[in-house]
């Protein structure tokens, strides 16, 4: 139903997202997922397929995506384009999915506060794949809270010295190019941090554990060591004391990623519950004819394309340049997130015994849907964020 809201070009690249996830991303999706690795040929593919491209402004390299403008009249990238890839790629695997999602987070904020000489350096070789990016906010410490990040950037001279670790960063270790979030004045709280952008191989900048994860697995994640890193001063984003405003930005405009990653996992757990309901005999007929599979589904369909509406909503009015689209994207990651996880719970079900078994989707599904309720905002931060918009509102939208 969604086609005819789509443009021309965006069915383009959804299709080809689609080709992509169903040769390329299906058949080695269990591999991945068993053994943890990281999918650089996938990578490659979508390199290849022009993919990061959309994640990119047509100046740097990027896709021509119809001249969007941002509230500076500067070109931007189109959040439609990143949503219908990720969650196309989603439906096959949404770990493997994350080096492209991951790289779209880990880029905002340069495309948010970066200055032209700072995008000029770095976004054409996201746009080519040749670099993948990630996002360091989350600490041991800060994780919902933002403000609470202790890693500390003291100014000497040229040079930004960090000191501090990173936790739980997707695409960590395998990212050439991070916007890390650290603390320029602790006095201030949230008011004293900054945003830097930190490249793969600077002095003082090492990696840590490599988490052995319940999901998402075939997706990096790490912990980022900085042991006195100097970082030159010309790579801080905007100016000290933004980092926080930068985050929020980010994360507002990303959520809807999370979203349709989330859609994207619901989606695929639909498509193989009906076809495997299609294929199941019990008590002498296909369980498809049986009217309680048959309301299970139905329930199911309906959640996937109301969290679709929403997801795709979002998107939207982050590309028309709206205001106040932060309590739509957490409303569209919380719905769609919540509903990743009721829709693989009861798709397994819909397979029994068979849906407990490595051999089968379902359970990689299931374990795979459970991250999007907690990563960018925990849904109950999502929960916080709405209300308080509505509050501010005065109920009115």
């Amino acid at each position: 139903m969604w086609d005819i809201h789509l443009t021309e070009d965006e069915l383009m690249i959804r299709n080809l997202a689609r080709e992509i996830a169903k040769e390329s991303i299906v058949p080695v999706r269990e591999e991945y997922d068993r053994e943890g690795t990281f999918p650089w040929d996938i990578v490659k593919i979508l390199a290849e397929a022009d993919l990061f491209r959309v994640l990119i402004p047509e100046e740097y390299e990027g896709l021509d995506v119809g001249n969007i403008l941002g509230e500076d009249n500067t070109l931007r990238v189109s959040n439609m384009l990143m949503c219908l890839v990720t969650e196309e790629l989603s439906r096959a695997c949404s770990g493997i999915a994350l080096a492209h999602a991951g790289t779209a987070l880990g880029i905002t904020p340069l495309l948010i506060a970066g200055s032209d000489e700072q995008k000029a350096k770095y976004l054409p070789t996201v746009a080519g794949g040749e670099k993948l990016c990630a996002f360091a906010l989350t600490e041991a410490g800060a994780g919902s809270d933002a403000s609470a990040v202790a890693t500390t950037a003291k100014r000497e001279g040229d040079c930004y010295i960090l000191n501090g670790t990173k936790q739980w960063i997707t695409n960590g270790g395998e990212a050439k190019i991070y916007s890390v979030i650290a603390s320029t004045n602790r006095s201030r709280g949230a008011r004293g941090l900054s945003a830097f952008i930190v490249e793969d191989g600077t002095e003082g900048f090492s990696y840590g554990k490599k988490e052995d994860k319940m999901g998402i697995r075939a997706s990096a994640t790490r912990e980022l060591i900085f042991d006195n890193c100097k970082v030159p001063a010309e790579n801080l984003l905007g100016k000290e004391g933004h980092g926080f405003v930068i985050t929020i930005k980010t994360f507002d405009a990303t959520r809807p990623g999370v979203a349709a990653q989330a859609l994207g996992i619901a989606q695929g757990a639909l498509d193989e519950a009906v076809k495997y309901a299609k294929q199941r005999e019990q008590f002498g007929q296909k369980i498809s004819n049986l009217q309680g599979i048959q309301f299970m589904l139905a329930d199911m369909a309906t959640a996937v394309e109301a969290s679709r509406a929403l997801v795709y909503y979002s998107a939207r009015a982050i590309d028309a340049g709206a205001k106040g689209t932060g309590a739509y994207s957490s409303m569209a990651k919380l719905m769609a997130s919540d509903t990743a996880m009721r829709v693989t719970t009861d798709a397994l079900q819909i397979f029994g015994g068979y849906g407990y078994m490595k051999e089968y989707p379902m359970e990689k599904m299931m374990r795979d849907a459970k991250i999007t309720q907690i990563y960018e905002g925990t849904n109950q931060i999502q929960r916080l964020i709405i209300a308080l918009d509505l509050i501010k509102r005065g109920g009115k939208w």
